[in-house]
């Protein structure tokens, strides 16, 4: 496990962010000073004050840049206040669907943007980084729990701009501490967060899931049905060969996966620590109904539901093997499933 962190002054991109504001808000807990670097395509400005509000600091520890990872100006800005120790980086687009209509807008956004941020970051001399990866990198293995030895095998643009991603950060990593002229005096040192399912929200409700675009990912549309947004969940197959036909997936709590983000910081900053790939996930699967049935149970009435067509490029199972980041992070997930139905539902309190 590593050591327990001095107060440092990080960068954490897409800080606005369901995941981002999260992390900031376990970062300023655990006494950091922050700089966020957001452009709020895909968030609000509101809940960074929500994250201050909830965090009890002073508004001084957390300096808000508004702009875009792709352009070198404001990374630029992101980077003069104060020397960064550290940068978090979860700024990216994440819908499936949309890449899969603008997969030029996906490369551009989270692969050029990366690019840009580690070029800010070298002319800055910071060279730790936790990147958001994503299990969508895995694509669809047959064999089951994913281990990180899996192949990469993408079976989208969002996915694929993401293993590209990584590509790119272990090769940093392998050229800063070859041999020869060039090799930066301090090695790169890299910590890559592929997430399952993220879910779940603050206790209090402040901190939600609140996507600008329709969703399409299950526990969002679970609320919107519960809130009488929709008036019914769509359940993309009935048929899978899983044990009552829906299809199973590994749901992680939003604060389990900033504790894991916390994890792979203090990882990074150790001076023998180099590239590394972890799956973040519970290590359990849960299928489409069973997580109808917690949401029932939490709200005291049941999820309507209509069983239609699969979904094109979707799986019957995807669970993490999560015991690399158990040994390298000393890192677990602690909230089970009738928690991330609870906490998901008390977002949708707060904001309707």
């Amino acid at each position: 496990m590593p050591a327990p962190q001095q107060p440092l002054h990080l960068l954490v991109t897409g800080g606005a962010g369901f995941i981002g504001s999260h992390v900031c808000l376990a970062l300023l807990q655990a006494g950091h000073r922050l700089t966020v670097l957001d452009n709020f395509c895909t968030s609000r400005p509101a809940v960074l004050e929500r994250v201050l509000g909830l965090s009890g600091v002073p508004a001084g520890r957390l300096r808000l840049v508004r702009g875009d990872v792709r352009e070198p100006a404001d990374l630029q800005a992101a980077f003069v206040a104060a020397p960064v120790d550290a940068v978090l980086h979860l700024a990216g687009l994440k819908s499936v669907a949309e890449s899969v209509q603008r997969p030029g807008l996906y490369w551009q956004v989270n692969v050029q943007g990366s690019r840009a941020l580690l070029a800010a970051m070298e002319e800055a001399g910071c060279r730790r980084l936790v990147f958001s990866s994503s299990a969508a990198v895995y694509g669809a293995p047959e064999q089951m729990p994913i281990r990180e030895t899996t192949p990469l095998q993408p079976l989208n643009p969002y996915g694929a701009t993401k293993a590209a991603v990584e590509a790119l950060l272990h090769a940093q990593v392998r050229a800063s501490e070859g041999p020869g002229p060039g090799s930066p005096a301090a090695p790169w040192r890299v910590a890559c967060l592929r997430y399952f399912n993220a879910v779940g929200g603050h206790p209090t409700g402040a901190l939600a899931e609140d996507p600008l675009l329709p969703p399409s990912n299950l526990f969002p549309l679970v609320c919107q049905v519960l809130s009488g947004e929709r008036r019914e969940l769509e359940v993309c197959g009935g048929d899978w060969p899983t044990a009552d036909g829906t299809g199973v997936r590994d749901y992680i709590h939003v604060q389990d996966l900033a504790s894991g983000h916390q994890a792979a910081l203090a990882w990074v900053l150790q001076p023998d620590a180099g590239y590394l790939a972890v799956n973040l996930g519970r290590g359990e699967g849960a299928s489409v109904l069973e997580v109808l049935t917690a949401f029932g149970q939490q709200a005291g009435r049941p999820v309507p539901r209509r069983i239609v067509a699969r979904r094109p490029g979707d799986g019957a199972v995807s669970i993490a093997d999560p015991s690399l980041a158990a040994a390298a992070l000393g890192w677990h997930a602690h909230h089970d499933l009738a928690a991330m139905a609870r906490d998901a539902l008390a977002g949708v309190a707060a904001f309707t």
